[in-house]
């Protein structure tokens, strides 16, 4: 798997103390098992729900092609609510 993302964002994203990781330690969630689904359409965009150094965080990523292949582009992350929490469980 091959990933974008924005560096500035990733940073700010990890000093911000309600998601305290950036976009590099959140490439863990698909390294064990995740829960995914469509967050929307327009962007197509998907919502991986899963673990990173301990704590279930959602993470929003599309999907995109470059000469290379298939790379995700990761958008925006934060600590699962109770209801992805339960989504997890469920499904995961």
């Amino acid at each position: 798997m091959r990933f974008h993302f924005d560096a500035r964002k990733s940073e700010r994203l990890r000093r911000n103390p309600k998601r305290g990781i950036g976009f590099e330690e959140a490439q863990e969630i698909f390294s064990r098992p995740y829960y995914q689904d469509r967050r929307s359409d327009m962007p197509e965009q998907y919502r991986a729900i899963g673990w990173v150094r301990g704590k279930l965080f959602a993470l929003i990523f599309e999907i995109r092609e470059d000469d290379s292949g298939e790379f995700y582009h990761l958008v925006t992350l934060w600590r699962a609510t109770r209801e992805e929490q339960h989504l997890y469980e469920e499904n995961s």
